[in-house]
């Protein structure tokens, strides 16, 4: 990161690396932790569900400690703000990645096999949506000029996971299979949960859009 930061700042755009590193793995493991509960690898989405939840507090502890450095040693006034709320917003993507693992080993919904698929295909899509926020994220430290095209991807795999969220739901609640309305309902619950991801990285997207252009003015 040499766009924002001087050579004096070095530990800052290390702690920065890291941060955004450790969302980006939050979505991978998302995906790795939705696709192995599908698939019944009940020790694989036991590793997942840990892992995230280790991820979840090195974030906080990295935020904190920017936060803390960014204001205790007067670093980048002019943009102080707009980076602190950047990586407040970004969290949150780790926290509700942590909460769908969570729900999914409390809740332990039964996804029928005709929709195993399309949940897999849905956790894909939101991960797409938190790498490409991260990428943008890491763009607005270097390289102000990608910060739009990151944006654009994020839109992007957002409208593609709701309408996949939509799919799911339509299919649970028109099929003859599954019996109990509770059940319909539970199928439709997590679809939200997963696609919350996408829309969560989409809410973050568009304000490093607006602080992209208010470091261009």
């Amino acid at each position: 990161m040499k766009g924002i930061f001087t050579n004096k700042v070095k530990e800052m755009e290390v702690n920065i690396e890291v941060f955004l590193d450790t969302v980006c793995n939050a979505g991978l493991i998302l995906v790795g932790g939705v696709r192995a509960y599908i698939r019944k690898n009940k020790e694989r989405f036991e590793q997942c569900s840990k892992e995230i939840s280790i991820l979840e507090t090195k974030a906080d502890t990295l935020r904190r400690d920017i936060k803390q450095k960014l204001y205790f040693n007067m670093l980048i006034p002019e943009s102080r703000g707009d980076v602190l709320g950047l990586l407040e917003n970004i969290d949150t993507v780790v926290d509700i990645c942590e909460k769908v693992l969570e729900q999914l080993s409390i809740e332990q919904p039964i996804i029928p096999e005709d929709l195993e698929g399309d949940f897999i295909e849905l956790s894909e899509l939101s991960g797409k949506a938190v790498d490409s926020v991260v990428q943008g994220s890491r763009a607005f430290f270097t390289n102000i000029k990608m910060v739009n095209d990151f944006v654009n991807k994020v839109h992007f795999y957002e409208h593609e996971a709701d309408q996949v969220e939509k799919s799911i739901k339509r299919k649970a609640f028109a099929s003859e299979k599954i019996k109990q309305f509770s059940r319909k309902v539970h199928i439709r619950y997590f679809a939200e949960k997963v696609a919350l991801v996408s829309d969560v990285a989409e809410s973050v997207a568009e304000r490093l859009a607006v602080y992209a252009i208010k470091r261009r003015m």
